[in-house]
């Protein structure tokens, strides 16, 4: 497959909106009709904070660097990995998913955070969502916590970069 993973731009708004609406009502999708929104994607673009991969200019999937105070505040953080980072809105179009999409750009937004300074990274996933959670296992990230945050069951991932 040849992509290319590059920062978002304006240009982009309404594909990785169509892109996060695809997401919507999927199993053990969090996200609802007021997110991630419109004003959403602008605090990402603001903060030079979201990515896409695209193929033959077609956005496929896209991760945001994520700053959530609540996320930031729970306890379970390893305080030796500060400062550490955190992705979120990590998607792939349906069409795309289960071909190694996702990976690649945790792969990414691991080396992002890397190249901005972090120590570590942290985020939340649905306890229950075992694609995901097997996903993440190839990487070696450690279950820290778990927390009930936005109506939902998370584990808390983190790893040193």
């Amino acid at each position: 497959m040849e992509y290319e993973i590059i920062s978002a731009k304006e240009e982009d708004r309404e594909e990785i909106l169509a892109l996060y609406q695809a997401q919507k009502g999927r199993e053990f999708c969090p996200w609802d009709d007021d997110y991630p929104s419109d004003e959403t994607i602008s605090c990402d673009l603001a903060r030079d904070a979201l990515y896409v991969l695209k193929e033959d200019g077609i956005i496929k999937a896209a991760v945001s660097i994520e700053e959530d105070e609540d996320v930031d505040k729970l306890s379970c953080w390893d305080k030796r990995l500060v400062p550490e980072g955190e992705l979120a809105r990590l998607a792939v179009i349906p069409q795309e998913q289960n071909k190694g999409l996702a990976r690649i750009m945790l792969q990414f937004g691991m080396d992002e955070l890397g190249r901005r300074g972090y120590k570590g990274i942290r985020f939340l996933v649905n306890r229950y969502n075992e694609k995901a959670i097997r996903s993440y296992a190839v990487f070696g990230f450690r279950v820290v916590g778990e927390v009930r945050m936005y109506d939902q069951d998370f584990l808390c991932y983190e790893k040193e970069l």
